[in-house]
């Protein structure tokens, strides 16, 4: 265990952190160019922010919201905030306002700090039903004068810390104040209701993990990373954010999703932090890429692949390669390896996967080629990290390692009788955030913390087998409540039936089944013949009329839970038929099983 006794709370590692006195801490594009800030700048920044904020009467123990895209504005005011004993609410900035309104009304937040016109449009819309909201301050962009409402921008509230820079002292005392057992944040995620519930975590919470993390990953000073996976979510946040710092590592922010393959050429990262669906892209392409290619090519990439292959047990177990099989990797890279890895920027060291389960065959791949990938498994509530894949232990298909054997004398993780995985330690949450009834169902009077999730342990590494619970996981990492999304197709009169997909995937499909006796008349007005049900639904304007009003239920939704695909079917689901419980539940193993090849067509 890694154990420090000078790193107590977020603060602490903040302050332990500037003195590497890193030239590049932060770094952001603007006008085609990166632009560093040093840990001098940072420190600075994040103190101003921290004198303004308590200037304007925030008080510890006060919420204050962040709904940002990834920037420096971010990591500042979390640090801030932080320092103050501000536990903050961090939301996804792809939330509709309505699901960013519950979470600032459940969450009685303060302020809001909000990256653009976008985000502070959502708040508009709900501020009325916000009592708590005093302030909002907008990172970019110009800001609305509104009567009677609070909102400044984001260099007004650094202009507010700089005036008061005389008092720029006090602000470490203030840091010195915070207790590990203070809360930290509030993450919400997704339940089966739909209903986000508020995992509150302590700084005792994320600083155990960081600290504990740190050394598996083995991250050095002088590494540099690109963030694009978002800050709010607790992968991200505890590795790339809070980890990066602790360690020394240099974090570029990317533009946006969209521009992370240029992002990866210009930064030339030397360690990744991404989810499965970054690394299945460049898994994917490769293989189509070689598939296409002229025959020599293909034999060559072929060749190439056996000796990476061939190169896995002595890898996964660290231990050095022969002398042969050495070179020949090394004449591989050369010629096929050097290619694939340059689309990651092509200075990668070692990179992690998170968020949901990596395939192993694409685990595989990238060890093969040389770049080394470590996987883990943790939720929220767990700060995130439950086990993790070590360096020289590496068993694809397993979730790596417990963090620790016993925590305090009892096994950190253990198997319950239903097979459900269940864990306890330092990095469980104090419980969810103004719900008794939900803390209790998953924290037991044990303090064993149930995950949801069905697994088994063996030879000391921890298999994922099935999941408890609804949530969909898709493998860009984002939790998806399927039962709203169906409640809300069912809305529709073409739609009495559905049932909502993708967990692993990388986008939400849907299976329905029509009401036929809408769309059968329908499909008679808009003469399209058919003998049977059979025939209607492989239709494809009539697919096209059912997906039109999935797309109308879509803008009910953030992108990542909006229906992509949909497979229609010729009959209704049932008790009978299996597919549903006597109270008419969906049993989606059951469902996953018996459309196995329609659910195989939608995602290949």
């Amino acid at each position: 265990m890694f154990v420090s006794s000078e790193i107590k709370t977020i603060p602490d590692l903040f302050y332990e952190a500037l003195k590497r006195d890193i030239s590049d801490a932060l770094a952001y594009k603007h006008n085609g160019s990166y632009h560093p800030i040093s840990h001098r700048e940072y420190k600075d920044l994040v103190e101003w922010v921290a004198l303004a904020l308590r200037e304007k009467g925030l008080k510890t123990h006060d919420r204050v919201a962040i709904i940002s895209e990834n920037r420096p504005e971010w990591a500042i005011a979390d640090f801030a905030c932080a320092i103050l004993g501000l536990p903050t609410v961090v939301l996804y900035p792809t939330l509709v306002s309505s699901q960013a309104a519950f979470i600032l009304q459940h969450s009685e937040v303060s302020w809001v700090i909000c990256s653009d016109s976008n985000q502070l449009n959502k708040i508009m819309e709900s501020w009325s039903e916000l009592p708590h909201l005093h302030t909002v301050v907008v990172m970019e962009g110009e800001v609305p004068i509104v009567p009677h409402k609070n909102i400044y921008t984001w260099d007004q509230l650094v202009s507010w810390g700089r005036a008061l820079s005389e008092h720029q002292a006090e602000v470490k005392q203030w840091a010195s104040a915070v207790k590990p057992e203070d809360l930290l944040t509030i993450i919400y995620t997704s339940g089966t209701t739909g209903e986000p519930k508020g995992a509150m975590l302590t700084h005792r919470n994320l600083i155990t993990n960081i600290l504990d993390s740190a050394k598996l990953l083995n991250l050095s000073a002088g590494d540099r990373s690109l963030s694009f996976l978002p800050l709010n979510h607790i992968f991200e946040r505890m590795v790339g954010h809070f980890t990066m710092m602790h360690v020394g590592v240099s974090i570029y922010y990317s533009e946006g999703v969209a521009k992370v393959p240029d992002n990866l050429l210009e930064v030339r990262p030397t360690v990744l932090l991404a989810v499965p669906r970054i690394y299945e892209k460049v898994f994917n392409r490769t293989l189509f890429t070689a598939a296409q290619a002229p025959l020599l090519r293909r034999l060559v990439f072929s060749l190439a692949m056996s000796i990476g292959r061939g190169s896995l047990p002595y890898r996964y177990a660290g231990r050095p390669l022969p002398f042969y099989l050495k070179y020949l990797h090394r004449v591989a890279s050369k010629l096929v390896f050097e290619k694939i890895l340059a689309r990651l920027g092509g200075n990668l060291r070692m990179a992690a996967s998170g968020g949901a389960p990596l395939a192993p065959k694409v685990l595989e791949f990238f060890w093969a080629i040389g770049l080394d990938i470590l996987e883990g498994y943790g939720l929220s509530e767990t700060s995130p990290v439950i086990s993790f894949n070590r360096f020289g232990h590496i068993v694809p298909g397993s979730v790596g390692r417990p963090l620790y054997d016993t925590w305090e004398g009892r096994p950190f993780v253990k198997i319950a009788e239903d097979g459900e995985i269940l864990c306890q330690g330092p990095n469980i949450m104090k419980g969810y955030w103004k719900n008794e009834k939900d803390t209790r169902e998953a924290i037991g009077p044990d303090g064993y913390f149930h995950t949801g999730d069905i697994g088994y342990l063996k030879d000391g590494n921890l298999y994922i087998t099935d999941r408890k619970k609804d949530l969909i996981i898709t493998s860009g990492g984002k939790n998806v409540a399927p039962q709203p999304i169906e409640n809300a197709l069912k809305t529709n009169k073409y739609i009495p039936q559905a049932v909502v997909l993708g967990d692993t995937q990388n986008f939400i499909s849907a299976l329905i089944v029509p009401d036929f006796e809408v769309l059968e008349p329908w499909a008679k007005r808009q003469k399209i013949s058919f003998q049977s049900r059979e025939d209607l639904i492989s239709n494809p304007r009539v697919v096209q009329k059912v997906m039109n009003q999935v797309n109308k239920i879509n803008t009910q939704f953030s992108n990542y839970e909006q229906v992509k695909k949909i497979v229609l079917l010729g009959h209704e689901m049932t008790q009978e038929t299996g597919e549903l419980t006597p109270t008419m539940k969906v049993k989606r193993r059951v469902v996953n099983e018996k459309y196995q090849k329609q659910i195989a067509e939608i995602y290949s």
